[in-house]
């Protein structure tokens, strides 16, 4: 009798206690026998703002939200810039998370303007990357590993075109989530999603 009331003690505890709540990893699966793995971000080496170079091991043991940007962008950049603003206010004492904007438009963006442009927004450097690199490496990085356009284009307004979505990336450089980065609602969504990613078993 004693054991059927602890099997079904475990039974109650194994199925009626809440599922921690875990967020999908995107992109295409590969099988590797019986193990399946997701892809993770490529290895990259840019500059930020400061000029000092970052790469996936800074990152590494890291949360991160990255997105792809340009400073003249005349459309949808300044509402994403204002729009992670508020996501870096949420979590801007958090050391687990960071922020990693990439900007497209190496010509224009010098490391010296982007400095400025994350000065005025009073952002640290240590906890908002805005990054420099080769137009190449930028937008192969941003179509092969983030799945998001970027690439120029004169008749774009600004010159170029690319994508206007937040990726959140955990510690192991998976992608977990996209967001629209110029929806309220949906930047609302990437604050609670990060949070259920922090709290995730790792």
């Amino acid at each position: 009798m004693k054991k059927i009331i602890l099997f079904c003690i475990l039974f109650l505890f194994a199925y009626c206690t809440p599922k921690q709540e875990q967020l999908p990893y995107l992109g295409d699966p590969i099988k590797k026998g019986n193990k399946i793995d997701y892809p993770t971000i490529s290895p990259f080496r840019f500059l930020d703002q400061e000029g000092e170079l970052v790469t996936n091991s800074t990152l590494r043991s890291k949360i991160y939200i990255a997105d792809f940007i340009f400073l003249k962008c005349p459309t949808i950049c300044p509402k994403m810039n204002m729009q992670l603003k508020r996501v870096y206010d949420v979590f801007e004492k958090d050391n687990e998370i960071i922020f990693v904007s990439h900007t497209i438009d190496p010509e224009n963006d010098s490391i010296p303007a982007l400095k400025a442009y994350a000065d005025a927004l009073n952002v640290k450097t240590n906890k908002w990357l805005f990054l420099y690199g080769q137009k190449k490496e930028v937008y192969e990085l941003a179509e092969k590993s983030y799945y998001a356009k970027a690439y120029k284009d004169q008749t774009a307004p600004g010159g170029y075109v690319h994508s206007g979505g937040f990726l959140l990336v955990d510690k192991k450089g998976h992608i977990r989530g996209v967001y629209d980065g110029t929806d309220t609602k949906d930047v609302d969504r990437l604050i609670k999603e990060i949070i259920i990613l922090k709290k995730e078993i790792r």
